[in-house]
Parts: structure tokens; sequence; C-alpha cells
């Protein structure tokens, strides 16, 4: 019992460390927009805590001057800094440097749009924290962004990823477990297409707060189970998951029209982070049944109490994220 005990406090430290890290490791994100020749409009998003952001900083090549004093706030746990240059010649051929990425553990997604409707989209990295603006990009160098954009947005979705979690502790079989995986991957592929898109449209804090509810329920679903009952989630998952999965698409998407699409090659970017979010997925759903497999070959461990922990520890995590999104509506 105290092995237990001690197994969910450690569970619970790594859910919450989880959420308090997520702040850090997301992506900040840097729009440049051409308004008119060498005139560009700058929206720089850094991760922040309450009103402690990132030391990350945008350093624009030697003939870029301000225009103006820069607008600064915080919103919705970023600190966002808006401001208008002036680079005469244009940055086409010039480089911009992230300061501070070196030695930070987040990644820094730019996308540049120019007066002729020719856009750039790249990530930087603390490995890479400049970039040679080139205007443009080929096909595969825009494949490779959006599909690392897309393994990158799953992997730190620790609520989507609590949701397939869930779903794997619901399920027993394997082959339902994989129709399961299915039905989501399709449904949400079909919203995400949608929406990213225009033909589809949901406010997105209330997608983000049903979200958090989607996972609630599969908590609670979880709690509920007993050998020898089984519950509708049971019976038929892939139902669940593809109703949820509609829902969790309108998400992805969300993080998408943040990215934004080129206006060339739509499609192929499209499709290449929807592949990127299926492979972050898969690598996630890999690792648990590695890990499992893993405990019973060491320890022998029966699994319902087990279940029945990670369902309240679940359903509470999300429950939290419900309120605090609930509360993000009159933000």
């Amino acid at each position: 019992m105290i092995r237990l005990f001690a197994a969910l406090v450690c569970l619970w430290q790594i859910l919450s460390a989880a959420q308090a890290q997520a702040h850090e490791l997301r992506p900040a994100y840097l729009d440049i927009r051409e308004t008119a020749a060498g005139d560009f409009a700058i929206l720089w998003k850094t991760p922040a805590l309450g009103e402690m952001r990132l030391g990350l900083y945008v350093h624009l090549p030697e003939p870029c001057r301000p225009k103006g004093e820069a607008v600064n706030s915080f919103e919705a746990g970023a600190y966002f800094e808006r401001w208008m240059a002036s680079c005469p010649g244009g940055l086409k051929g010039r480089s911009l440097t992230i300061d501070g990425l070196r030695t930070s553990l987040t990644d820094v997604l730019v996308r540049l749009a120019n007066a002729d409707g020719s856009t750039q989209v790249a990530r930087l990295t603390p490995e890479t924290p400049s970039l040679v603006v080139t205007g443009s990009q080929t096909m595969v160098e825009v494949a490779k962004t959006y599909f690392l954009l897309g393994v990158e947005h799953i992997l730190l979705g620790f609520d989507h990823l609590l949701f397939v979690l869930a779903l794997m502790l619901l399920i027993r079989d394997r082959w339902m477990l994989l129709t399961t995986i299915t039905a989501f991957t399709l449904a949400h592929s079909i919203t995400l297409a949608g929406a990213a898109l225009g033909y589809l449209s949901l406010p997105q804090k209330p997608v983000e707060a049903a979200i958090a509810l989607s996972i609630a329920f599969v908590a609670s679903e979880l709690a509920r189970s007993r050998p020898g009952q089984r519950r509708t989630s049971e019976t038929y998952p892939w139902l669940v998951a593809f109703a949820f999965g509609l829902l969790h698409g309108f998400g992805f998407a969300g993080a998408l029209k943040e990215i934004g699409l080129p206006q060339t090659d739509v499609p192929l970017a499209l499709l290449t982070f929807n592949l990127g979010v299926e492979a972050g997925q898969l690598l996630f759903v890999a690792a648990v049944l590695v890990a499992i497999r893993a405990a019973n070959a060491l320890v022998a461990i029966s699994f319902a109490p087990v279940r029945m922990a990670a369902s309240y520890l679940i359903g509470t995590m999300s429950m939290l994220w419900l309120v605090t999104r609930i509360e993000s509506f009159w933000s």
C-alpha cells in the first residue's frame, strides 16, 4: 500500500511538472509581415508564467531599425511584443537571430510573409538559432518543417496524450486498441483539414475546455470499469474515440492556424503536419506499451489498482484544465 501511494505521488508530480514545464517547452513564435517595401509588422510571442517571460529576443539584420515604440502585453500564459521595423532593401538574403535561444529548452517558429505573397516558415532550435531569409521554400523544406512541427505539437500536447493514455488503459484487447487509435486518427484528421482550410470553424477557447472534458469522461469510464461488466465505452471504444477525435482535431487546427500555412504547397504542409501528429502519437503509444511490458517483466504487478489510480489522477488533471480553460473565457 505504501508503495502504491508512493507511485501515485510520483505520477502526480510528473503530471504537475509536465503542466508547469509546458510553458517553457512551448515553441516561441515570430511573425514578420511585409506591409510595404522595406516595412515590416512584427509579432513576437514567447512562453511566460505569470509576468515572468523567457529571455529570448529577436535580433534583426543590421539595416533594420524600429519605427515607434513596441507594444508589450501578457496574455494567456504568453508574452507578446508588437512593433514596426524599417529594413531598407528588405530581408531576403539576410540573417535574423534569436538571442538567448542557445541556452533555452524551447524552439522558435518563424513565419515570414512578403508583400509579393511568398511565405517562409522555419523552425529554429538551440542548435540553429539563426535563419537566412530566402522568401520561399522548396517542397522538401516545407514537408520537413511541418512534419517536425506536427511531431512537436503532439508530444507537447499533454492533454491529447492523456486522452490517448486513458484510452489505452481502458482497452485491454490489442486489436480493439488499434481500431480505436485508428478511429481517433481518422476523426481528428477530418476536422484538422476542414478547420485549417476554412471549411469548418469553432471558437478555440470552448474547444480547449471541451477537450479537457473529453479526458475527464474517459477517466470516469476507466474508474467505473469492472471485470465482467462491459460499459458502452469498452464495447464501442472506437465510437467514443471517433466522436472525441473530431473535437481534438479542432485543437490541432488551432495550433496550425497560429503557425499558418504557406500560400503555395498548402496540401503538402497540411498533410505533413498531420503525418507528424500521427508519428508523435505512435511514438507515445509505443513508449507506453514498452513501459508496461518492462514493468511486467521486472515486477509482478496487478494492474487493476494501477488503472484505478491512473483514472483518478488523469481525471483530476483534466478537471484542473477544465476550470482554468473556462476561466480564460473572461481573460
